[in-house]
């Protein structure tokens, strides 16, 4: 058997984080055993569905490098299939036609709740025999009546559901429009899906889906439901715990393998590791070895394990990232070093993209002012001969490099019987506008020859001009 999950997101917003999860998880489970990974867009919420949506759950997908085998479907696309399905159903008597109208229903409700008894639907239209022209109707499936669905649950183990706790739910609407427990049916029936892995807020639907197979003479897949995932408060996550949305991950300098990384622990363990390669990810991954009980989301962690992967990434790849962020300040990166220089030289300091590309401007851009404290602090009158001094020495340098321009520095500090620090500072603020930044041999080096001395003359002027 060729294991087969899906995806199936309803484009309705942006893809969050419990998504993202049941997407990794479905993602891995095929990886690990060589199967196929389907993405299935369930956009049959006609108002609620938009495009922007499924365009951002396509950029979270590709962001997170969570490739699919198949795929996108849109279930708009097979209105037709589910409409034969329908009348399959009507045509075998597992389904009837039901007009009782909205009123109707609204008072059965009514008594019902009254009565403190579970509302559900009271089967009047089921043993209808003939048509009712004229009148509006939605189509039921008829649930059995008797004994009960048995899931055999890959996380949570087994559930019983008694068919007498399920009535029979609409599977068309008034305007023949397929309803979303028969689209899943029909879609991971004709997809071949042998893996349901989602959320257990799908509980509930469960029995009525197996229900609906077994009438369709359909081969039962085997079904994982996901525990939900907390905010730091206990409560479900939502938009007011912070970032739920993938793409905001990205946008507040998250790297996408430190988030996959976050997410897989998010009830999942191997022992007692906590770092995971992508390909460490499918080589253990087990629905076996997930927790049913509910995770908690801890920014911290994950802002951990994101300094983690910029301390630890290839440059190469954490500097393609930094591009974008260094690209929303309208910085041009062909005038400055290379992204994986800059990188490697900022990686310690920085716990994100964000944090990274804000403190490495001055590599990209000239600065028209510089920090106020720093400038006070370290351009006194003195300081204007040393950097005078500096300027002269690197101008005779051979070759722009952390060697030589190291020792520079290193032999003034001694020749002016200064403190390192006496040099090096009124140095850094010439040339980055402030006292931080990466080891000022380092520090030089990306920023070249050219721009070095530029800054140096203008810090120079500066100080002249306030002293």
């Amino acid at each position: 058997m060729t294991v087969r999950t899906r995806f199936a997101p309803s484009p309705t917003g942006y893809l969050h984080v419990g998504g993202a999860r049941t997407a990794l998880f479905s993602w891995l489970y095929a990886r690990k055993h060589g199967g196929r990974f389907i993405l299935r867009i369930e956009d049959t919420d006609l108002e609620r569905s938009t495009q922007a949506s499924v365009d951002a759950i396509l950029e979270g997908m590709e962001w997170l490098g969570l490739s699919y085998d198949e795929g996108p479907f849109y279930q708009t696309q097979h209105f037709g299939r589910y409409k034969e399905v329908i009348q399959q159903l009507l045509d075998q008597g597992d389904a009837y036609r039901c007009y009782c109208s909205k009123d109707e229903l609204e008072q059965l409700r009514a008594e019902q709740t009254a009565n403190k008894e579970k509302p559900r639907y009271n089967g009047k239209c089921r043993h209808l025999s003939e048509p009712q022209p004229g009148k509006e109707f939605v189509v039921r499936f008829k649930n059995p009546v008797g004994g009960a669905v048995v899931i055999d649950d890959l996380v949570k183990g087994e559930i019983t559901i008694s068919n007498q706790e399920l009535d029979d739910l609409i599977i068309a609407r008034t305007d023949g429009s397929p309803t979303y427990n028969l689209t899943v049916v029909v879609d991971d029936m004709d997809m071949n899906v042998t893996h349901v892995i989602r959320g257990d807020d799908h509980i509930n639907n469960t029995p009525r889906q197996i229900n609906i197979l077994q009438a369709l003479g359909a081969q039962l897949p085997l079904y994982a439901h996901l525990p939900m995932i907390l905010g730091s408060d206990g409560a479900r996550l939502s938009k007011r715990h912070g970032a739920v949305s993938v793409m905001q991950f990205r946008d507040e300098g998250y790297l996408p393998e430190a988030l996959l990384n976050y997410l897989v622990r998010l009830g999942w363990s191997h022992g007692d590791q906590e770092i995971f390669s992508v390909s460490e990810m499918i080589e253990h991954f087990e629905l076996a070895a997930i927790n049913p009980s509910a995770a908690s989301f801890n920014m911290d962690k994950l802002l951990w394990l994101n300094h983690h992967y910029i301390m630890n990434g290839d440059p190469e790849h954490v500097g393609k990232h930094l591009v974008w962020h260094l690209e929303r300040h309208g910085l041009n990166i062909a005038q400055g070093p290379e992204p994986a220089n800059v990188v490697a030289a900022q990686r310690e300091r920085c716990k994100t993209l964000v944090e990274m590309a804000q403190s490495s401007l001055y590599f990209y851009r000239d600065f028209h002012q510089y920090d106020d404290k720093a400038a006070k602090k370290n351009f006194t009158a003195d300081a204007a001969q040393v950097l005078a001094n500096l300027h002269d020495e690197f101008v005779k340098l051979p070759a722009w490099e952390t060697g030589p321009l190291h020792e520079v520095v290193l032999k003034l500090a001694e020749t002016m019987n200064l403190g390192l620090g006496k040099v090096a500072q009124p140095l850094r603020v010439a040339v980055c506008g402030t006292s931080a930044s990466p080891a000022i041999d380092v520090t030089l080096a990306l920023l070249g020859r050219e721009k070095t001395l530029a800054r140096i003359h203008k810090a120079i002027n500066f100080i002249y001009s306030t002293n």
